[in-house]
């Protein structure tokens, strides 16, 4: 199952000029800052697929060194990351095992952000929150492809993929002159995020027959997926939390809006917490 996950950078970032302070807690509130992310490991699973370089050279490990230290700023209390845990309590398997010498020969981004916050901060509450196929297909791209091979108009597929092709190009591009920190300040603005969900998602909602709802099919498929991981996390915070969500970026759309809307739950912005220089001319095209 691959699945579409871009970011497109369209508006002005403002520069940051210094880290905020850690946001006033609330005993019985949840602040959740959702981090939206590229796959730095390439593996491969998405349907427009950008190759991310190697963040394992000298350069970039300092770089996501830096990174860290912006993020530790915001104390976070636990950290929820793209894996499934079988645990009752979602502990991330991954984590217990992990030790710094990882760093150097693992570029999978829940190790290099995640994992290495965690134990800079000596944090133990790691957490494996995704969800996986089951009763509902997550993503049904397939019905899409079959939707306009039987329906039509031919090309749409091609009209479709153009744009995601074009943003993995700029996105490879934009590597060469942003950092990391950089990449994902582009790629968490909330507009940009917004932007993404317009274009691609609903835009399939036309992909339509009263016998074959292709593009709503798609839609709330992909809605089940992050409510059933935003369910998680509501299971496994404590009143006070400071919670980090580190997921591909095609996800913030629907975490943001349920830290935002959830009673009990308080979204918190992760921009001043990022280097926000890059000009938005930007853009980044592989999260998941």
């Amino acid at each position: 199952m691959k699945h579409v996950l871009v970011a497109i950078a369209v508006m002005s970032i403002a520069a940051c000029t210094s880290l905020p302070a850690t946001p006033p807690a609330r005993a019985s509130v949840v602040d959740v800052m959702v981090l939206g992310t590229y796959h730095m490991g390439n593996p491969g699973a998405d349907l427009a697929n950008a190759k991310a370089d190697n963040v394992l050279t000298a350069p970039r490990q300092q770089e996501l060194a830096a990174l860290a230290d912006r993020l530790a700023v915001f104390r976070p209390t636990a950290i929820m990351v793209e894996s499934q845990s079988p645990r009752a309590d979602f502990l991330d398997l991954g984590y217990p095992e992990f030790t710094p010498e990882q760093l150097a020969n693992d570029p999978n981004e829940t190790i290099q952000i995640a994992y290495r916050l965690a134990n800079r901060l000596g944090i133990s509450r790691v957490y494996g929150i995704d969800a996986q196929n089951g009763e509902i297909d997550f993503f049904p791209f397939e019905r899409i492809e079959s939707f306009v091979e039987q329906n039509g108009p031919a090309g749409l597929l091609d009209d479709v993929m153009a744009p995601l092709n074009e943003m993995v190009s700029e996105f490879e591009k934009a590597q060469e002159s942003r950092t990391v920190s950089q990449l994902l300040a582009i790629q968490n603005d909330p507009q940009t995020i917004g932007t993404i969900h317009r274009n691609f998602y609903y835009s399939l909602l036309k992909l339509a027959t009263a016998a074959e709802p292709a593009g709503a099919a798609l839609n709330y498929g992909w809605y089940a997926r992050n409510a059933i991981i935003f369910s998680k996390l509501d299971a496994v915070s404590q009143p006070g939390d400071r919670v980090i969500v580190l997921f591909g970026s095609g996800h913030a759309y629907w975490l943001r809006h349920f830290a935002e809307e959830t009673p009990g739950f308080r979204l918190v912005d992760p921009l001043p917490y990022l280097d926000t220089q890059a000009p938005a001319s930007d853009f980044t095209a592989n999260g998941s």
